[in-house]
């Protein structure tokens, strides 16, 4: 490997450690919940009135979009990474995101960006992104990466 290369990856593992090593405390709970129930709907129901719905979601689940919204993997143009890369459906998020290097951090980026960013204006997006797994995928692949060009990390 040349020193140049060498010198990029040890810059991209440098800049994304930190945000990785506070994703990974998450990973436990994405391991727990994914796929699994992290919104209901709260119906107020008064006296037979009509109401609507209020979504309720998880308090884990809100301070790890929280979290992704300050990270530096958050990308407002996330759609034109998704043109570039022919990414249409959750398949091919998750066919990305196994392919993933450690290159590939704008991509992975982008993925989660989708969801967070979305999920802002239709919180149902979030619980998209819990239920085919992205989220958990994402930040296993996140922790794979770094944790290849450097030392372990803990997910305590």
């Amino acid at each position: 490997m040349i020193d140049s290369e060498r010198s990029s990856i040890e810059e991209i593992v440098r800049e994304y450690k930190p945000e990785v090593e506070e994703l990974v405390k998450f990973l436990p709970w994405l391991e727990r919940r994914s796929g699994n129930e992290v919104m209901r709907m709260y119906d107020p129901g008064v006296s037979g009135a009509i109401t609507m719905g209020i979504p309720v979601y998880d308090g884990t689940l809100l301070q790890f979009v929280k979290y992704l919204g300050q990270t530096s993997f958050m990308n407002r143009n996330y759609m034109y990474v998704y043109r570039k890369y022919g990414i249409r459906t959750p398949k091919d998020e998750l066919r990305i995101i196994a392919r993933a290097d450690i290159g590939s951090m704008d991509i992975l980026g982008a993925i989660l960006s989708r969801y967070t960013i979305q999920g802002r204006v239709k919180g149902a997006v979030w619980k998209e992104g819990m239920d085919n797994g992205v989220y958990l995928q994402t930040v296993k692949k996140l922790k794979e990466l770094i944790e290849f060009w450097d030392m372990p990390i803990d997910n305590q």
